[in-house]
């Protein structure tokens, strides 16, 4: 693990701090500025360890390559001999093997040509039951061959039958491809049947979710405007028993005034308050 890269002081920096004449003082008083250029020096001294013992195990790692360098190359030299001499035993048993295989390739070459020739002749009675039964095919078809023609010369239309009935196949393929699309038309139909149902069937209920909130929002509504005549019924109140509680105060004031004016004319007190302080008035009655 590596440690932590540090800024650390100038060589001018570290004789500067170690010849420095520093009084005997306890650890715990010595200046934060010494603390951090000791554990400076600190971390160089670790740090140039570190990399003495680093650059030893490099070289022992060097050393250490060359020998496994050595011993691969000994391993490869008696690998090479194995190789060659596992390759002079193969030559001698490919050369063992091929005599045999060939005596073998001939013993079974001469079974193939008897097996192929036995081969060939079942497939030659074959070949002729199948040429007798196509024949049997083609003279129970002549009469519709017959017809094909009679049909040709009478319609006149076609140069032979081959033509004929392509345009017949043609004809066919157009009528499938027709009741094809008319079979996926009914299928688009009945999905958009299915479609238009579901889609009815949500209408009808998001109607009716509608028509239920717009009933809620109508009797919330109803019961906002009752409370809004009621709290304005209630500010009226509290506004006519302001006045009058107002009215009440003002006649207080006015009355403790004139108390007061009579109470500090008849005994002659200095009238130092002020106008408006009916506490302080009330305390000097």
């Amino acid at each position: 693990m590596s440690l932590p890269r540090l800024s650390l002081p100038s060589q001018t920096e570290l004789h500067a701090a170690r010849g420095r004449t520093v009084p005997a003082r306890d650890p715990a008083t010595l200046l934060s500025s010494t603390r951090v250029l000791l554990k400076r020096g600190e971390v160089v001294e670790v740090e140039r360890e570190l990399q003495n013992r680093q650059e030893e195990f490099q070289q022992r790692m060097q050393r250490l390559a060359q020998r496994r360098q050595q011993l691969a190359r000994r391993e490869q030299q008696h690998r090479d001999a194995v190789i060659r001499f596992d390759a002079f035993l193969k030559a001698v048993a490919a050369r063992r093997e091929w005599a045999q295989r060939r005596a073998g390739e001939e013993r079974a070459r001469a079974a193939a040509e008897g097996a192929e020739a036995a081969r060939l002749q079942r497939e030659l009675a074959g070949l002729l039951w199948h040429r007798e039964r196509l024949a049997r095919r083609l003279r129970s078809l002549r009469p519709f061959g017959d017809y094909l023609r009679d049909v040709l010369a009478r319609m006149g239309q076609f140069q032979d039958v081959p033509a004929m009935l392509g345009h017949f196949g043609v004809l066919a393929g157009v009528r499938a491809a027709l009741a094809r699309e008319a079979e996926a038309g009914q299928e688009r139909l009945a999905q958009g049947r299915a479609r238009l149902q579901r889609y009815r069937q949500e209408t009808r209920t998001e109607l009716l979710g509608t028509k239920d909130e717009l009933a809620r929002l109508h009797t919330r509504l109803e019961a906002a405007r009752q409370d809004v005549l009621q709290w304005e019924s209630c500010w009226t109140h509290i506004q006519s028993t302001a006045t009058q509680k107002t009215l009440l105060l003002a006649q207080i004031k006015l009355a403790v005034l004139n108390l007061f004016q009579l109470t500090t004319a008849q005994l002659r007190i200095p009238t130092d308050r002020a106008q408006e302080d009916t506490k302080a008035q009330l305390d000097t009655v």
